[in-house]
């Protein structure tokens, strides 16, 4: 009896034999998905959900990150103004009932309530450094340097912030699945860069809310996917996440020079998700049929076929022809 869509990624996760390997690509919905607010605009919210359902029911996918463009930040005012690490560490757990759960929870529940029985849906939340950075207006650059910045300035104030505002991520986390009925979330994080950047005060600092973000995800379901981020060109030691306790792992396998087969060595107890470039450069964008074939043909071939979920490092282009995923699922379906 062959495997449901949704049977089948799970399998993949659970490492077991699957009858193809899934895969599984995301793009952006918003022209600016990192600054629009769909808290202030219900309208970019309403864009977005459209977007979503067109593209599975075009698309039809093997599964489904359900993209968060507009709900980026967290919106709490001593975050939303803090120029200081003390200034942050003043920030207080958000209520229940406020939008940053009521809308993401109804947003989620809209696509579940469609695609859940059929399709593994994975809702993407971001740790709390990385929704800092977000908030603030400047350049991706300057972001990371502003982050670095307050770390050095107080990095136990920032610890103590990140402890609340990972608090309310975590609580996210386990009622987006409980609630909503998403599989589970797609986590997205990156390693600090910037002067005094360490792995001492990563795990001082980031890894202690990460943690726990995953604990209360894993908490409501097992098949959780961890982003260690390499977009833009973002370079991460992908061993700080060795420990991380999450069934699959999707890193930048060409921003890193890490492919697949290198990363199982990093990640021996995971099922791994990627392997093609995200960019326009790359070859799943601007590959031919036959380009996309052989090179997922290769990638499968170096990794093999047992906990591997074919995707990209980071979202592709918003104009990416969805042909190319079809070439990539009917090449991966043929070895």
């Amino acid at each position: 009896m062959a495997q449901s869509k949704k049977e089948l990624v799970l399998s993949a996760m659970d490492r077991r034999e699957v009858e193809r390997v899934p895969s599984g690509f995301w793009f952006h919905f918003l022209a600016d998905e990192i600054h629009a607010d769909a808290y202030a605009d219900p309208r970019l919210e309403q864009t977005l959900l459209d977007g979503e359902l067109r593209y599975i029911d075009g698309f039809q996918p093997d599964f489904v990150k359900i993209m968060t463009d507009g709900f980026f930040s967290y919106p709490n005012p001593v975050v939303q103004t803090a120029r200081t690490a003390k200034e942050l560490a003043k920030v207080q757990p958000l209520p229940d009932d406020h939008p940053f759960f009521t809308r993401q929870i109804a947003y989620a529940k809209e696509i579940t309530k469609r695609y859940g029985n059929e399709v593994a849906t994975f809702y993407n939340l971001f740790c709390a450094g990385t929704t800092v950075k977000f908030m603030q207006p400047g350049t991706l650059a300057e972001d990371e340097a502003f982050l670095a910045q307050l770390v050095r300035e107080d990095a136990a104030a920032v610890r103590a912030a990140f402890d609340v505002i990972s608090g309310d991520l975590a609580k996210l986390a386990r009622r987006i699945i409980a609630e909503a009925g998403v599989t589970g979330i797609y986590f997205s994080l990156q390693n600090l860069i910037g002067e005094g950047a360490s792995r001492a005060v990563y795990e001082e600092v980031f890894a202690p809310g990460e943690k726990e973000i995953l604990r209360a995800a894993n908490a409501a379901s097992s098949y959780n996917i961890l982003h260690i981020c390499g977009y833009a060109g973002h370079r991460n030691a992908l061993d700080w996440y060795r420990d991380y306790d999450v069934k699959t792992i999707n890193w930048a396998a060409v921003v890193e020079g890490v492919p697949l087969e290198e990363g199982r060595k990093i990640f021996p107890q995971h099922a791994l998700l990627g392997g093609f470039g995200n960019l326009a450069s790359d070859v799943l964008y601007r590959g031919t049929q036959e380009e996309i074939t052989s090179e997922t043909q290769r990638i499968l071939d170096a990794a093999g076929r047992t906990g591997i979920l074919l995707g990209a490092d980071c979202t592709v282009p918003r104009d990416i022809d969805w042909k190319h995923f079809d070439w990539v699922r009917d090449a991966a379906g043929s070895r």
